[in-house]
């Protein structure tokens, strides 16, 4: 070897010679592989011109699950979207029709989900499964559809966005079980603490300013509660890291105050179809469940209305009944939203930062599932209602607050992932009686195993 020449020059110019003998005598030279694109779109918010009905929900076009299936009305045009959470660079788009496709529809991108650009376009579609090879960038991507092959609307099992960038969150997967998925929920069970005036989330620093609320949870809430006083409050539930605030209008019979007796069941549920992938509450999220001024239609009609009010055998009734069987109670349940715009923990007007589930899936405003509240409140009042009515009003006018203020973020994160992403009907310390082989979320003492 020449003393002046190194090693590694020696081998840079060897290689050269090869790769220029390859070239002279045709042979291909192989690049090294690009990665693939990735599956951006899955599990990710999905939102829809309409939806058909029950079970059809936008999201379902985006679960990875190829029996479940979006659908529209039966009307042109019609749209389905989903955001990818940040800008990406789409690559490939595969749609999984059902028998009702579109003959004439686009893809379409978009930074901000009001202005849409075409990266594909076609008034010959076929349906069935398609893979679009496709150039542009968005964090929103959607199907426009203009004209349809049948009399009724769009239908997609799947549709699937490949590419670069997106969110970079990997969906969680559906869970297996050897159990019957029945129920997807943990209880909190507090009791009764105080009667005020007040309301710390409508009213902040005004006591006084309210109608008459019972409270339960939390012993110190009070007009001017903030999350750290709440945390460094005591607390009637079961669960003594629960220290959240849950009130609600008193009830009335005349002018007798009725106070509910013994613990209140507040459960915590999947609001979603998908309930594996529910989240923790965010420490001091707030929000307010119906409304004072609600008519009987809204509050019939809202979609966190379950049961009504109940009382003997009289069942999923919008007002207070008139009279109910000597010894009971009447019963009162409400859901909550159960989709955070992933931001606020409150809203100016304590609502919009929360939405309800569209057939199932959170939309695109509102990507995070977490916890739906369902409130079950008896008031130990029967025989003759007639005077009945709440602080707020009628019965109809029915709402209730929260405030979140678990102490240990941990231990609602281990009732959450181990009842209701793990399909079980758990009592508050995460045990579900009727599956005793799963085990508990939590120690008898409430804490972490």
């Amino acid at each position: 070897m020449h003393p002046s020449r190194s090693p590694g020059r020696f081998r840079l110019g060897l290689v050269t010679a090869m790769l220029v003998a390859l070239v002279a005598t045709g042979l291909a030279i192989i690049s090294p592989a690009v990665a693939a694109d990735a599956l951006l779109s899955q599990g990710r918010p999905a939102s829809a011109s309409s939806v058909e009905g029950g079970g059809y929900g936008a999201g379902a076009a985006f679960d990875g699950n190829n029996g479940t299936r979006w659908a529209s009305a039966y009307s042109d045009p019609q749209w389905i979207q989903v955001d990818l959470g940040a800008t990406a660079t789409i690559s490939r788009v595969e749609l999984r029709w059902e028998g009702a496709y579109g003959t004439a529809f686009k893809i379409q991108t978009s930074a901000t989900g009001t202005s849409w650009a075409d990266v594909y376009s076609t008034t010959t579609g076929t349906g069935g499964d398609q893979s679009l090879n496709v150039s542009g960038s968005g964090r929103y991507v959607r199907m426009y559809g203009t004209a349809r092959n049948t009399g009724y609307g769009y239908s997609l099992w799947e549709f699937k966005v490949y590419g670069t960038g997106g969110s970079g969150s990997t969906p969680v997967p559906s869970p297996t079980f050897t159990d019957e998925v029945t129920h997807h929920e943990f209880q909190a069970n507090c009791s009764f603490t105080q009667n005020r005036p007040d309301d710390p989330i409508v009213y902040p620093g005004l006591p006084g300013a309210s109608h008459m609320h019972t409270f339960v949870g939390n012993r110190t809430t009070n007009a001017s509660s903030t999350p750290a006083s709440l945390l460094a409050g005591a607390t009637s539930c079961t669960n003594p890291h629960d220290r959240s605030a849950y009130w609600f209008p008193s009830f009335y019979k005349g002018d007798q105050l009725i106070q509910p007796t013994g613990h209140q069941v507040i459960y915590y549920k999947s609001g979603i179809l998908e309930y594996w992938r529910v989240r923790n509450f965010p420490q001091g999220l707030r929000f307010v469940v119906g409304s004072p001024t609600s008519t009987l239609a809204q509050f019939r009609d809202s979609p966190g209305a379950v049961e009504g009010f109940e009382c003997g055998n009289i069942s999923k009734v919008w007002d207070i009944p008139t009279s109910c069987p000597a010894g009971t109670q009447v019963n009162v349940r409400f859901q909550a939203p159960s989709c955070w715009d992933g931001v606020n923990l409150d809203s100016p007007d304590h609502k919009g930062h929360m939405a309800y589930p569209d057939h199932g899936y959170c939309p695109a405003g509102h990507p995070v599932p977490v916890p739906m509240l369902e409130f079950k409140i008896a008031f130990p009042a029967s025989g003759d209602l007639s005077q009945a009515r709440l602080a707020s009003g009628r019965g109809y006018t029915w709402h209730y607050d929260f405030f979140n203020a678990w102490d240990n973020p941990a231990i609602l994160n281990a009732l959450v992932t181990h009842c209701i992403n793990g399909g079980l009907q758990c009592n508050p310390r995460g045990y579900d009686l009727y599956k005793p082989h799963r085990g508990a979320a939590l120690t008898e003492d409430f804490e972490l195993p």
